[in-house]
């Protein structure tokens, strides 16, 4: 995807770090904080972000087993905290945490990526029948953001070296977030007539630090990578602690 360069001043780590700021004012909801300020409608941008990064990691990885093995196992540890955190259980079997949403979409990508130097035709009837099986897989499944997550995933995935590849993330990104995923509403009286603003909507705005992009890694290292697979779960069983406390 080509942008003007000059923009584009953001690296990984900056994305990182943003992605996870986002994601606690997403789950501050669990301890009563978002009820006080709009730091839910914040924390939608999170996603996006994270969903981005997961297209990025998979292109760049050495190793896509060692990178799927990875994802797997911190999926599966983070399963205890996301459950204590979102449903107040240890066990909850009708919602998977989020890292299985990219489990998928990564399991879906590294099988189009294989069809994609040998054959255009195949890769195109690859890639359709994972946007289709992929949505559906989320909602089998029931992994985090369902199967509009794994769509979010694949979107990146499949404009990421188009040349005007940022007007169909965009398109699809409001298309999915603003239209298919729905849920809470705001009301916002325009010209006297009232409109109706999805709060997932505001997950479209992720694309502005995602654009800004410059391709870079910036300050990286093993440390920092682990620490942020490993902030997911901890942040989780702090919040769940915090939300029997408070």
């Amino acid at each position: 995807m080509q942008r003007n360069k000059k923009w584009q001043f953001i690296n990984a780590f900056h994305l990182k770090l943003l992605a996870m700021a986002l994601m606690l004012c997403a789950h501050l909801w669990s301890i009563g904080a978002a009820s006080c300020n709009r730091l839910d409608d914040i924390g939608r941008l999170a996603f996006p972000i994270f969903a981005f990064q997961i297209v990025e990691g998979f292109h760049q990885t050495k190793s896509f087993k060692k990178y799927f093995l990875r994802m797997l196992i911190f999926a599966a540890v983070s399963e205890i905290p996301f459950n204590l955190m979102a449903e107040g259980g240890w066990i909850y079997p009708f919602h998977q945490n989020v890292m299985f949403t990219f489990c998928i979409a990564l399991l879906l990508m590294k099988w189009m990526e294989n069809a994609r130097e040998k054959s255009k035709r195949k890769f195109i009837l690859r890639a359709v029948v994972s946007v289709v099986g992929g949505f559906l897989l989320g909602f089998i499944t029931m992994v985090d953001y369902f199967g509009y997550g794994v769509l979010m995933v694949l979107v990146f995935y499949l404009f990421r070296d188009l040349k005007f590849g940022w007007i169909g993330e965009l398109v699809c990104m409001v298309y999915i977030n603003w239209f298919m995923m729905g849920g809470k509403e705001y009301i916002v009286v325009i010209n006297g007539s009232e409109n109706y603003i999805p709060q997932q909507g505001f997950a479209v705005l992720a694309l502005i630090p995602i654009w800004l992009y410059n391709g870079k890694q910036g300050p990286h290292g093993k440390v920092f990578q682990y620490a942020c697979y490993a902030f997911y779960p901890v942040h989780m069983i702090v919040l769940a602690i915090l939300m029997r406390i408070l």
